[in-house]
């Protein structure tokens, strides 16, 4: 098990840095100083070994960073705001910050492999639902505006903060982040509950 854990967390930052295409099972080897007889032991193809780190720790790292944080019963949309903020300064502080590790995985496979990409959307799926749930749970409560489309909102929120993650891997990382959670309270403002005024 020390092995297999060792071996998929090798291969998932090889992956990251250089991408699946440009990633042989012989660089991995080489990087963990494992024989072809020991890889082939545990995984039936390269394709095989990048599913179970989709599965193992990619799912894990996804959930941790940016689902875990927002489940809970006080206001969505600082749940949210909080764990933006902390996954970003996270990336901040990366001397080697690629941008988000699924956004990237998306595009590179999206076309070309329909297996990795099954296994990629489901992480996706999870994560959009528990957007939804939780913004919808915040209206429930009275934090949000009843007339918030909560599924749009999971899609705006999804796909902004893959594109600034993006953004963070060239020039100033930290301003791009200041300037993007700036508008994100702007918009969150937009759509919380609105005190009845009589």
């Amino acid at each position: 098990m020390a092995t297999m854990q060792r071996m998929q967390t090798t291969g998932l930052e090889l992956f990251y840095a250089k991408g699946y295409y440009n990633t042989s099972v012989d660089d991995i080897l080489k990087k963990l100083e494992l024989s072809k007889g020991a890889f082939y032991y545990h995984f039936d193809s390269k394709e095989d070994f990048f599913v179970q780190i989709i599965q193992n720790l990619l799912a894990r790292k996804v959930y941790s960073s940016l689902i875990e944080p927002i489940e809970g019963h006080e206001n969505p949309l600082t749940l949210i705001t909080n764990c933006f903020d902390e996954a970003m300064e996270t990336a901040v502080h990366n001397e080697m910050d690629f941008g988000c590790i699924l956004s990237n995985f998306l595009t590179e496979f999206n076309g070309k492999n329909e297996v990795i990409m099954y296994h990629l959307n489901e992480i996706v799926t999870v994560w959009e639902v528990n957007l939804i749930s939780a913004l919808q749970k915040g209206k429930f409560n009275g934090y949000l505006d009843r007339h918030v489309d909560c599924e749009a909102v999971a899609t705006f929120l999804m796909s902004s903060y893959f594109g600034v993650r993006i953004l963070m891997t060239g020039l100033s990382p930290s301003a791009k982040k200041y300037r993007f959670m700036t508008q994100l309270r702007q918009y969150f403002k937009s759509i919380e509950a609105k005190p009845i005024t009589v």
